[in-house]
């Protein structure tokens, strides 16, 4: 049994998905892949996400060392969000569950 943050996880995997688990996370670091985007483009890229769900999200994964927020000193105030080192890591293990997806799913996804 391995305890982080107050929580029991059964094994290292089940500690690793924890941090990607939920319905946003995926798409946002699909997202980030992809280069820094700012929070409104999150949000119209994830579709139907509500604000406070994507900024809690966010939150949680920037607490995590997965995402950083960069804050530029601007009139009006600019935000972006991109992958740290510790968030592309898991790009590879997304590329190959989307692949397993594309080649077991091939004809629904047509």
């Amino acid at each position: 049994m391995i305890t982080y943050q107050n929580k029991k996880y059964s094994c290292a995997l089940d500690l690793g998905f924890e941090q990607i688990r939920g319905k946003w996370k995926i798409l946002i670091l699909s997202h980030l892949d992809e280069g820094p985007k700012r929070f409104m483009t999150l949000k119209r890229l994830t579709g139907g996400i509500s604000q406070k769900v994507l900024n809690e999200t966010l939150r949680e994964m920037e607490r995590e060392g997965i995402i950083h927020k960069q804050v530029f000193q601007e009139t009006p105030p600019r935000v972006e969000y991109s992958l740290t080192s510790k968030g592309q890591e898991l790009i590879p293990a997304l590329t190959i569950i989307e692949t397993w997806a594309e080649r077991n799913y091939a004809e629904i996804l047509e």
